[in-house]
């Protein structure tokens, strides 16, 4: 059936309208939001009570590339606040070439307190994918395993990142004092490459202060770490590698988390099992999907503190 001359012209119109809006979405995603980046800070009553304040930085997800030079001056920038800690949730680098560059943007941070865990791209090149299987229940392809040999310096980003004395997390444990407050902290291997092996309790005295606070930190948040990490006793889940979706609608908020993390919790401060979760949108993207939308890049300051003291007292 013919449509009316009217009716045509405002078919037509409105096409016109749908490309021009989805032209104007991908310019902010791929030219402007990418390089927004956000500090964003939350505070948190976790710690025992009359322990002093403690600022810990959040960093994940930095994709680096050697000439990314607005993110470098970023990581360049969190130095100058000055953290009593650092937690980094892995996918630092996108090339080899980025991890001279990595260590002397955050050289300031290795010289603070901190601890950190890999991710796949930290081992793995990346590599081009159909972005539409990241809406598959599970994106990973079926019967996955990771290549026995990496294809990146992870050796050398390692010793980069603790050479100043950063806590290597990978399937283990450490312990790191902090002007009277223990931080016990609990790491794994990648999960999205399920490297993960959650390690053994520690027989650790308990401390002459009493003062103590357990961290679980994971690159990737997948219901069973997390599980692991509550069972373990966690006061705080430290995560990235969602990108708090990459992709974000009004109303909807993300449409992937690339893990079984439910989408509601795929950026920010939530709760899993009564603990506080704390998943990084993280700072960068692959190269092969260089964008962001309504969720721009961020690293995150957590202000930990003692409980309020009890009303009248």
């Amino acid at each position: 059936m013919r449509l009316p001359p009217a009716a045509g012209w405002t078919v037509g119109a409105l096409g016109a309208l749908g490309l021009g809006a989805g032209a104007a979405a991908h310019i902010w995603a791929r030219h402007i939001e990418i390089h927004r980046y956000t500090l964003r800070e939350i505070e948190l009553r976790i710690l025992p009570p009359g322990t002093r304040t403690i600022r810990v930085l959040h960093i994940s997800d930095i994709h680096l590339l050697p000439e990314q030079k607005h993110k470098l001056e970023f990581l360049e920038h969190l130095g100058m606040l000055r953290p009593h800690l650092v937690i980094d949730t892995g996918d630092n680098i996108a090339s080899a070439a980025a991890v001279p560059a990595l260590a002397e943007a955050l050289e300031p941070l290795l010289r603070r307190p901190g601890a950190f865990v890999m991710g796949s791209n930290d081992m793995f090149e990346p590599s081009p994918k159909n972005p539409a299987r990241y809406l598959l229940p599970d994106p990973r392809p079926e019967g996955m395993t990771a290549p026995k040999e990496l294809t990146l310096p992870t050796g050398e980003l390692a010793r980069r990142l603790s050479e100043h004395g950063w806590k290597d997390l990978t399937n283990s444990r450490a312990s790191i004092e902090l002007g009277g407050l223990e931080i016990r902290l609990v790491g794994v291997d990648d999960p999205h490459l399920e490297r993960d092996e959650m390690p053994a309790p520690a027989a650790v005295p308990p401390p002459a202060h009493g003062n103590v606070l357990r961290l679980g930190v994971a690159h990737a948040p997948y219901r069973r770490v997390l599980d692991s990490f509550v069972a373990d006793g966690a006061d705080l889940i430290l995560a990235g590698h969602t990108h708090g979706g990459q992709l974000r609608l009004p109303g909807i908020g993300a449409l992937v988390t690339n893990c079984d993390l439910p989408r509601q919790q795929a950026r920010g401060l939530s709760t899993w099992q009564g603990v506080p979760l704390h998943v990084s949108a993280g700072m960068g993207a692959s190269p092969y999907s260089d964008y962001r939308f309504l969720t721009p890049p961020e690293a995150t300051l957590l202000t930990l503190r003692a409980p309020k003291p009890a009303s009248g007292k």
